[in-house]
């Protein structure tokens, strides 16, 4: 089992930049798919981005590339969303999650087995 706790979360001028981490607990091995997600009032939860357990693979929704980066420190059993140039439409709660079967970069969601409870970003214009 695994517990992930995001932090980093808050209000930002557009334009701005955040960086949201994802701490990981609960299992020695780390090499485990993560992603990010959000969610916006009224509407479904979506993919951001995603890394690979092994090899540093990463994958971002177009709406975000160019902007977002995905990292992780297995060390530090961490993920990291940086966040650059942030736009009003980035507002969402963003959770981090664990795809602990795989290690190649997922983008679904029912693959991921762990969520953490949710940061709340909020950009505004």
């Amino acid at each position: 089992q695994v517990q992930l706790v995001e932090s980093g979360g808050g209000l930002v001028q557009a334009g701005g930049s955040l960086r949201l981490s994802c701490a990981a607990s609960g299992r020695a091995n780390s090499n485990y798919a993560m992603g990010w997600f959000r969610q916006a009032p009224g509407t479904e939860r979506e993919f951001v981005a995603a890394i690979s357990g092994i090899g540093g693979r990463s994958y971002y929704t177009d709406s975000v590339k160019g902007r977002f980066t995905i990292s992780r420190d297995n060390a530090k059993n961490t993920t990291y969303l940086q966040m650059n140039s942030l736009k009003p439409e980035d507002t969402a709660v963003y959770y981090c999650a664990a795809a602990l079967s795989r290690t190649s970069v997922v983008i679904g969601i029912p693959d991921y087995d762990y969520w953490g409870q949710g940061t709340q970003v909020t950009v505004s214009s």
